[in-house]
């Protein structure tokens, strides 16, 4: 367990320079991605940005993610619980369209511009945790689709299976705690408070 996101961004970092890697640059997922991110930044010597990403709720579980819609608007679904469940298409196509919108407008909050092009360079996406990964996922679609160099996702916590997943979205996958009892990326946390807005910019900052 993790006293906080201070204390989990400092073992992620070392994780990261114990397996050599370096960044060009270090893509946080907001909110809580972003004092994980601000911290790896600094130790591995490259800028921080965003990628945003909104989850997918499956219809009436809102805390089930059946997909995550990038700010772009590419999308990546979880094909097997959308057929476990028999999600309609009408409901899909509305969740995509209006999570679409609220992954975009985040990317604008944190970001002035346009998004920059990873092409070429060595990324490193930090999150708080993953759970589904489904966010994670979206978010290395996305920056997968400027061809960068080297991909690596990177997370305090998550459960193997989620994790293994993400192996084909990046080049590696680096987690400093990957328990079999995996129950919310909250429950491996002794302090995990919301990351507010004002906040999350004071990292970019």
């Amino acid at each position: 367990m993790f006293s906080d996101r201070t204390a989990a961004s400092a073992r992620l970092a070392d994780a990261l320079e114990d397996r050599g890697i370096e960044a060009d640059v270090v893509l946080a997922i907001p909110r809580g991605g972003l004092p994980l991110g601000r911290v790896v930044a600094d130790r591995l010597g490259a800028p921080l940005d965003v990628v945003v990403a909104s989850k997918l709720s499956a219809p009436n579980n809102p805390e089930y993610a059946i997909g995550a819609v990038a700010e772009d608007g590419s999308v990546w679904l979880n094909d097997e619980a959308l057929d476990r469940i028999g999600v309609a298409d009408d409901y899909l196509a509305t969740e995509r369209e209006r999570e679409r919108a609220v992954a975009a407008d985040k990317a604008a909050t944190y970001r002035e511009g346009d998004r920059p092009d990873f092409g070429g360079e060595r990324v490193v996406v930090v999150d708080d945790g993953v759970a589904t990964g489904a966010t994670m996922r979206a978010c290395l679609r996305l920056v997968r689709a400027d061809d960068p160099e080297y991909l690596v996702a990177a997370v305090p916590v998550g459960p193997p299976d989620a994790l293994d997943t993400l192996e084909g979205y990046a080049e590696e996958v680096v987690a400093v705690e990957e328990p079999g009892n995996f129950r919310a990326v909250g429950a491996h946390y002794r302090t995990f408070d919301q990351v507010s807005d004002e906040e999350a910019m004071r990292y970019l900052a």
